[in-house]
């Protein structure tokens, strides 16, 4: 007898990386092996040297094929076993290793719109949909597109043991967002990658397709983001270390070294309008979703909790951000002794 393994990993693409998948037929009981890829087809090798390899790194259920299948999330390697440059996983791996006692949890919402053709689901041909405004969390086939491939997404996640907490329609037609955490920065990281294979994966049997695409519907429309909720063992218990992690994110160079490496086409997203701040400025406040980090109104009320950032774009890799806002903020808490 034999199971499937799916192995997934992600490619060289720039500016927004590619999620590619292959398939491996397993004698049942057999271990997950290292693999290998053609990385010339995929910008990770030059065709003369075009090796690579793929170290499962994570496993969970297959909820399409079903059975003992299995879905395997892999880090990529160079051929003597170093982390290929693309590996942006292995980089977190050192920074949450660094910071593991002060205990860090995400929780990311993605963001993200169903196209069908060249258009935006629910945009008619030639033309645009009412205004934005009934669109969020809304009901009716007047105002809500794609909730059938919504739904079963929902339900592939659940059986594959994603760590997925909700979903909701959003502001714009046939946009949508589900979130996935508190998890540690790798568990969320993983779980949020397999999440959307599994939106792609589930939307090819409708027939629709999905993008992560920061503004996808140019004029007075939302764009797409990667909302992240960020909180460490003393946030979760005290208010003072809430602004030491807010007033970091803020310092020096930081804004734009996080900005730069938030997502492709953060400019065009993050305008000042449509529920952002600018890109080019930083700022913070409590319940204030025109700020580039919010505090929620509970947070400032119950003295503890998380911050989150409005900032991230809808394609930002999530092995990124996480480390980025763990190194950050983790070493202000650490130099105020709140940790």
């Amino acid at each position: 007898m034999t199971y499937k393994a799916e192995y997934i990993w992600i490619d060289g693409t720039l500016p927004t990386a590619k999620l590619r998948s292959k398939t491996k037929i397993l004698a049942d009981g057999a271990e997950l092996p290292i693999w290998g890829f053609d990385g010339s087809s995929t910008n990770q090798a030059e065709g003369h040297a075009s090796d690579c390899v793929l170290k499962p790194v994570f496993s969970c259920p297959d909820p399409i094929r079903g059975g003992d299948d299995v879905l395997v999330l892999c880090e990529v390697f160079n051929t003597d076993m170093t982390p290929h440059e693309s590996n942006t996983r292995a980089e977190l791996r050192e920074v949450a290793e660094r910071f593991a006692a002060q205990e860090s949890l995400f929780g990311i919402e993605q963001e993200y719109t169903f196209f069908q053709g060249s258009r935006p689901l629910g945009f008619p041909e030639g033309g645009f949909p009412a205004p934005q405004g009934g669109y969020y969390c809304g009901v009716g086939s007047d105002e809500i597109f794609g909730r059938d491939v919504v739904e079963a997404h929902l339900e592939n996640c659940l059986k594959a043991g994603i760590g997925i907490s909700g979903i909701n329609a959003e502001v714009m037609p046939g946009q949508w967002e589900f979130q996935v955490g508190p998890l540690s920065p790798l568990e969320v990281s993983d779980h949020l990658w397999l999440a959307r294979w599994l939106l792609y994966r589930t939307a090819e049997d409708f027939g629709i397709s999905a993008t992560l695409d920061a503004k996808p519907a140019k004029g007075d429309w939302n764009g797409a983001g990667a909302h992240t909720n960020f909180s460490t063992k003393k946030m979760r218990e005290n208010y003072d270390a809430i602004i030491a992690a807010a007033e970091s994110l803020g310092e020096g160079d930081k804004p734009i070294e996080h900005i730069k490496n938030y997502g492709s086409g953060v400019e065009s997203r993050l305008t000042g309008a449509h529920e952002t701040a600018p890109w080019n400025e930083y700022s913070y406040g409590v319940s204030n979703r025109g700020a580039s980090v919010r505090i929620p109104w509970q947070v400032e009320q119950d003295g503890k909790g998380y911050i989150e950032d409005r900032r991230p774009n809808a394609n930002v890799d999530p092995y990124v951000v996480t480390r980025l806002m763990v190194d950050t903020c983790c070493t202000a808490l650490e130099k105020a002794e709140l940790v």
